[in-house]
């Protein structure tokens, strides 16, 4: 019997549509449906030192964010997320960080990454996984790291499993050192090496965003119209990555790579 006959109909719809969100274009392409206009332009549109600024922004957002990740938070029923929610609450931050253009990105990165953490979470929880575990806060900052390629990745196989192989050393070492001795030395080299893993990936979304909003005809509701757009990108991801780590709880990690390679 193959795996993929090993997971029963309903599963496999289940990883079918969890490969359709993980595998889509990422925030660049969805933005320039969005706008009508290349996102391109927006690039051409930012300051000189843009790129330090959203390298600095990345990191100070995740580091705060992991901070919450680890963080005790509420466990409860299993029960569909409530993604409207933080769809609006993200689009309030990206009204201001609109508004004020890239100079709010310090500011506005961090509050609109931890209302996308606390979103990644309710959705982690719906699909049972245990929101208090710190393996399963680290799988939510994973999430932050999913749906940008870089230029050395290999196009030809999945962006996804290429992403989890990619952390997996810098998370286990997080989730080690976490146990040991907590978040209280943040800047200690297991996280530190996480955070940088992470935000090389996250940057990529980041910088597309900001180029985003620094399209001419943005402003404060364009703002909040990119942030939805950014929230919905990782609702996507963290549907579908959750959807598989499920799935692999059920069936074993390498008989849902397989049948994930096959749908």
């Amino acid at each position: 019997m193959t795996p993929v006959k090993q997971l029963t109909p309903d599963d496999l719809a289940s990883l079918k549509n969890a490969k359709t969100l993980l595998e889509n274009p990422g925030l660049a392409a969805k933005a320039t449906n969005l706008l009508g206009a290349p996102i391109e332009k927006g690039f051409e549109a930012l300051p000189a030192n843009w790129r330090e600024k959203v390298t600095l922004a990345t990191e100070s957002a995740l580091t705060k964010a992991l901070a919450v990740a680890v963080r005790t938070m509420t466990d409860g029923k299993v029960e569909p997320p409530n993604d409207r929610w933080h769809m609006l609450a993200v689009g309030v931050s990206g009204a201001l960080g609109g508004a004020a253009g890239l100079a709010a990105l310090p500011i506005e990165l961090p509050l609109s990454t931890t209302i996308i953490l606390r979103s990644i979470a309710d959705i982690a929880r719906s699909e049972g996984a245990n929101v208090r575990d710190v393996a399963t806060g680290l799988a939510c900052m994973e999430v932050f790291a999913m749906g940008g390629r870089t230029p050395g990745d290999d196009a030809t196989n999945s962006a996804y499993f290429a992403t989890r192989m990619m952390l997996a050393r810098s998370v286990t070492e997080a989730a080690e050192f976490i146990a040991e001795k907590g978040l209280t030395e943040a800047g200690a080299p297991a996280i530190a090496r996480l955070i940088a893993t992470i935000a090389s990936r996250f940057g990529i979304t980041v910088s597309e965003k900001a180029a985003a909003q620094a399209v001419p005809i943005i402003g404060a509701a364009g703002g909040a119209l990119i942030n939805t757009l950014f929230m919905d990108h990782f609702q996507n991801m963290a549907h579908g990555h959750f959807t598989v780590l499920r799935l692999e709880r059920q069936y074993g990690a390498e008989t849902v790579r397989l049948a994930y390679e096959r749908v």
